[in-house]
């Protein structure tokens, strides 16, 4: 794979470059995280500095193929061009006569950013006709867009047969490198740890990650399906019943392989899922039938936290509660603690487990947020990224 670096020439040359800017809007369409914005100004700010055409691709939202006007780019387009000082020229479409137009008028520097991508049903088919209009315009593509590098979207897949030379940029590169420190060269003992509301969802990561960490911490709403496949009552809370048999296999094989695996010992109880619900604290084998276990309790975030003081590399997916809300937020607000004093390389996936280390206000003291939720799984799951294998090709 071939990465945007000194060894190709982009002056005066047209770049494509795919970012993830699908970021969090308010009612007022106001950007209330630019978090995905500034995780690529690395990349944009080289392509300015050696004087290339930037031509920026996004998406945001899930349009489903059609013109949704609360879900495009233009205040983007605003907040980018204030944190790179310049003026940055929208158009309102990422294909056709209206976009060649736009670039033909470019100067070297110059910054153009293109309507969302997905207001055309070709981007998630990865249509070769819609992959070829979008590289019809440049004369380098540059994905760094992590967090959709999972996606066979034309964008990120289709776009490299087209293109005439296909790059990885820095953020995509710094994630890359980063996992494979964690994954093939890491810093032992490895611990992960994985939360979230579904077994289903991270089954194959935690299959795969029972080949190469030492220690596995479950917690979040996942832990009552294994909590339940040991014959353990976990009353109304949320249970995947159809893998209380994987759940066992998952406990069984990680004896096997001789990987400590942790369940939590108590639980934050409660009978609605509500802000202003009324709580208790109970041991894991002691959960009323009609309450549910919303967040792990104060013994579990002391013994998970105990677990992470000896690790030399923390990888961690999935909150361990209900963290939005203030009653079920005690226990994931221990673990980033615990991460942010721990001498370990500590990497967070993306989604719910990096907005939560915003808010905890430790994000300087983690080694590395990643900027993609589903990208992460799917690296812990031990498969390649299909963006990346199609940089490969490019």
């Amino acid at each position: 794979m071939k990465y945007l670096d000194n060894n190709l020439s982009i002056t005066g040359k047209r770049v494509v470059i795919r970012v993830d800017f699908n970021v969090p809007l308010d009612e007022q369409g106001n950007i209330t995280d630019d978090t995905r914005i500034r995780s690529v100004l690395p990349t944009l700010q080289y392509a300015i500095a050696h004087d290339a055409k930037l031509i920026i691709l996004s998406h945001l939202g899930r349009p489903r193929g059609k013109v949704v006007p609360e879900m495009s780019l233009a205040p983007v387009s605003v907040r980018l061009g204030n944190l790179l000082g310049k003026d940055i020229r929208f158009v309102k479409n990422c294909i056709g006569p209206e976009v060649h137009a736009a670039v033909s008028e470019m100067n070297n520097g110059d910054v153009i950013l293109l309507e969302n991508l997905r207001f055309h049903a070709g981007e998630e088919q990865n249509d070769d006709a819609f992959s070829m209009a979008l590289a019809s315009v440049c004369d380098v593509y540059v994905n760094d867009a992590f967090a959709v590098s999972h996606r066979r979207h034309a964008s990120v897949v289709g776009i490299t047969k087209f293109a005439p030379v296909s790059v990885a940029g820095f953020q995509l590169k710094k994630e890359l490198d980063y996992f494979k420190q964690a994954m093939s060269e890491p810093r032992r003992p490895v611990v992960a740890l994985v939360g979230g509301s579904k077994v289903s969802s991270k089954l194959g990561a935690l299959k795969n990650m029972l080949l190469f960490v030492d220690k596995l911490v479950i917690g979040g709403a996942m832990a009552n399906t294994f909590l339940k496949s040991q014959g353990i009552s976990v009353g109304r809370s949320k249970v995947e019943d159809d893998l209380l048999e994987v759940a066992d296999s998952i406990l069984k094989e990680a004896i096997d392989k001789r990987v400590k695996l942790y369940l939590p010992v108590d639980v934050v109880v409660a009978g609605q899922r509500e802000p202003m619900a009324e709580t208790g604290i109970v041991p894991v084998n002691e959960i009323p039938e009609d309450l549910m276990a919303l967040d792990i309790g104060p013994a579990t975030s002391l013994l998970y936290s105990e677990v992470m003081n000896d690790a030399g590399t923390i990888i961690w997916n999935g909150p361990m509660g209900v963290f939005e809300m203030a009653a079920f937020s005690k226990g994931t607000m221990a673990m980033v603690r615990a991460m942010a004093e721990s001498k370990a390389m500590t990497i967070v996936g993306g989604g719910d487990t990096d907005v939560a280390v915003h808010q905890s206000g430790e994000t300087d003291n983690i080694t590395y947020i990643s900027t993609g939720g589903g990208a992460f799984l799917y690296l812990l799951e031990g498969k390649v990224l299909p963006a990346v294998a199609a940089l490969g090709n490019g």
